[in-house]
């Protein structure tokens, strides 16, 4: 788990947008430190309680709440400045990895002065997309199997915090809660109470059990009603066959009177008003071929000869036409003549072309010579009106003719069709007769259904009983079983819990062999006396922390300094940290408290760039001043840093990039 970037608009004392990027920086070097400078009262602690209260909401373990309920805590952090209308928000972006993938969420909650319901508006996006509206409903529990609420102090933690753990002699109760939760103990705790719930349960079972009715009575109602049930069963079986034969001869009934003649009976008005149509069309069809007879129709038997006679007005019209040419072609000889006579040529070429016209006009009345007499003698339109009634009106009245006879086969067979049904058809006293039986038999149907639909009902309802029963007779049988099982539970309750607590035991020793010795490597790691103390003992049951020199004598805690006492605090939380196995942040607020130089050397250089892959530092000047900020630069350890410029007059908190040197 990596934090990315938190953003605080109008939230205590930083009034609009303000954006911190808490990337650390991995690629070339590694540099896991992110710096914060800020004065006391400067809002080093409100960038803490922003981390819990974004990730934890209602339930965040913030600094400043103390008594407040949920929704005067968050109306305590509104910016006094603002208007009434706009709103607090705080962002959290942080990168997760799941399913052996990065994803990043951004947590987003806003609010107003005097919240709606006491509440915030809690919005989460995945990869920087739509809110993903089903994990904001069920945050509480994917922040619980990421960074759960209980162990959040071992990695959220302040100076206060480990000034009270150097200065105790026990453990406070938020960090005994948390070695609880990170070792596993709670699980085998809070199994033992649950047993002690359960047992309670199950006595009170046994004590308040009523008395239910005797088995033999039960089993004999369930003989006399499953009796009754044979019977019933008996009865629609036999009513079952009898709708079988009744539908039987329904069908027979029905068969009958359609073979006889009866549908076709109950049908002849209608097949005669439908002959009649099709009669009435048939004739409108022979009126309409009767028409198509007197027009051109007939013409097309003689089609060949009228083709002929077309032809034969053409060739005349042709002949006709040629005999016009020939005399107007004289008469332009005559001309040309009579022309050429005066441009004075010679008279042999006069003579030669008189000659070649005259040749070509006797070929000319030769070939017209040869051709027949007109006999025909038809004009122009005769002949226009010849070629419309051979190319189309002829065509089409045959087609048409064509249609109507299909059309009127169609009719008279449909015609002979319904002459025939209704010949078939039964006489109104046969009708009858067959319509009667027909009758009979569909009533004696719907009877025999009556009954056998009564008699299933009646079956149905004495099996709903007999289900009934046997329910009652394996409650009665369960209820038996119940009071001789929770007696058992109730005996074996007692040998569980003691072998819990073996268990505890046990699961307690283990786990706190690891931490003494991650407890003593990041102690005698943060002293610059590392002969000082050999080993760090912790107490199974107040979880207080024993030190021993090499020789193996107790080191009474009051020899430690106060630094060497903080020291212990934070090798206590660091080794509670590498336990977890948890790949999450560290965020410290005043880590440096009252520790000497070579201390502070020594927590600068081997706790902060170790401590995670990222360290969060929310420092003072004097506590992280001009020399270990130097030193943490020499050492490439510092990702970012920002300065917390707080404003005493507009009561505001500005946060600029770099430190204060």
């Amino acid at each position: 788990m990596i934090f990315l970037e938190l953003i605080l608009e109008n939230f205590g004392p930083y009034l609009g947008r303000q954006a911190i990027n808490l990337r650390p920086e991995t690629n070339d070097s590694t540099r896991p430190i992110i710096l914060l400078g800020g004065m006391n009262g400067g809002g080093k602690t409100t960038l803490m309680d922003a981390i819990r209260l974004t990730l934890y909401g209602s339930r965040a373990q913030c600094s400043t709440r103390g008594n407040l309920s949920y929704s005067d805590f968050l109306n305590q952090c509104v910016n006094r400045n603002i208007l009434p209308t706009e709103k607090s928000r705080i962002e959290l972006a942080f990168e997760a990895v799941e399913d052996d993938k990065p994803r990043i969420i951004r947590i987003i909650r806003y609010w107003t002065k005097e919240p709606k319901d006491g509440k915030d508006t809690l919005c989460i996006l995945v990869d920087e997309e739509w809110p993903d509206i089903a994990l904001a409903n069920t945050w509480d529990d994917y922040i619980e199997n990421l960074l759960p609420l209980g162990i959040s102090n071992l990695f959220l933690f302040d100076g206060e915090q480990v000034k009270a753990l150097a200065e105790l002699e026990t453990p406070p109760l938020l960090v005994v809660s948390a070695i609880k939760s990170l070792l596993g103990l709670e699980l085998a705790e809070r199994l033992s109470t649950d047993l002690d719930i359960l047992a309670s349960r199950k006595r009170r079972d046994i004590t308040n059990q009523k008395v239910i009715e005797t088995l033999d009575k039960i089993e004999t109602k369930l003989i006399e009603q499953k009796a009754k049930l044979e019977i019933a069963s008996q009865d629609v079986d036999t009513l079952e066959s009898q709708v079988k034969d009744a539908e039987k001869q329904q069908q027979l009934a029905s068969d009958k009177f359609v073979s006889e003649g009866g549908k076709l009976a109950s049908e002849r008005s209608q097949l005669e008003a439908q002959s009649e149509t099709l009669i009435e069309q048939a004739n409108q069809v022979r009126q309409e071929m009767r028409d198509l007879a007197a027009g051109v129709l007939p013409l097309s038997l003689i089609s060949p000869l009228l083709e002929q006679a077309k032809f034969q007005a053409e060739q005349e019209q042709k002949q006709h036409q040629a005999k016009l040419t020939r005399d107007v072609l004289k008469e332009r000889d005559v001309r040309l003549i009579q022309y050429i006579k005066k441009i004075s040529l010679t008279p042999k070429r006069v003579n030669q072309i008189q000659s070649f016209l005259e040749s070509e006009n006797q070929e000319l009345d030769q070939e017209i010579a040869a051709q027949e007499e007109p006999w025909l003698l038809a004009d122009e339109p005769a002949i226009t009106r010849l070629e419309t009634l051979l190319k189309y009106e002829l065509s089409t009245a045959q087609k048409n003719a064509q249609s109507q006879r299909e059309r009127l086969q169609t009719l008279e067979t449909d015609i002979d069709a319904l002459d025939r049904q209704i010949a078939t058809a039964a006489s109104p006293e046969a009708y009858n007769a067959l319509k009667q039986a027909f009758t009979d038999a569909q009533n004696q149907v719907i009877k025999v259904k009556a009954a056998y639909e009564n008699a299933s009902r009646r079956c149905d309802e004495i099996d709903r009983q007999i289900r009934e029963t046997k329910k009652e007779l394996e409650t009665y049988a369960d209820e038996t079983i119940k009071l001789n099982n929770n007696q058992h539970i109730i005996n074996s309750i007692a040998k569980v819990q003691t072998t819990l607590e073996l268990f505890r035991e046990k699961l307690t020793l283990k786990k706190l062999n690891k931490l003494e010795i991650e407890v003593t490597e990041c102690f005698r790691y943060l002293l610059h006396k590392s002969d000082l103390v050999h080993r760090v003992a912790i107490d199974t049951q107040s979880f207080s922390l024993s030190l021993y020199d090499p020789e193996g004598q107790p080191i009474p805690k009051h020899r430690l300094s106060a630094g060497e006492k903080q020291l212990l605090a934070i090798s206590f939380l660091w080794g509670l940290a590498r336990v977890s196995g948890r790949h999450l942040p560290v965020a410290i607020d005043t880590p440096l408290g009252r520790l000497d130089s070579s201390h502070r050397s020594n927590l600068v250089e081997r706790y902060f760039p170790t401590a995670s892959h990222q360290v969060i530092l929310l420092s003072t000047d004097t506590e992280i001043g001009e020399t270990e900020v130097k030193r943490l630069r020499e050492l490439d350890a510092i990702a970012q840093e920002y300065c917390l410029n707080y404003d005493p007059k507009e009561r505001q908190t500005v946060v600029e990039a770099g430190y204060f040197w």
